[in-house]
């Protein structure tokens, strides 16, 4: 892909395609480091935490709060 590089403001910008976003796992108000060496500009998703109801949300309500989860049948050499 191609992109051309614009005026916005006083600052500069190149516009990526959703499709280009997608294949890279970025989202929308991702946070980037932008890296530049040598007439190369890099930009990679930082590390970040995600917070208690972020994890949460992935278990859709099927969570239990009562000291007890089914984690599945045992893998490996696990004694149960």
């Amino acid at each position: 892909m191609q992109a051309q590089i614009k005026e916005w403001g006083n600052s500069r910008e190149i516009r990526l395609s959703k499709e280009i976003l997608q294949s890279a796992g970025l989202t929308l108000n991702d946070i980037v480091e932008v890296t530049a060496a040598n007439g190369t500009i890099t930009l990679a998703r930082t590390f970040r935490h995600r917070t208690l109801e972020e994890r949460a949300s992935e278990f859709e309500g099927r969570l239990a709060f009562d000291g007890e989860y089914d984690w599945g049948k045992p893998v490996g050499r696990e004694v149960w």
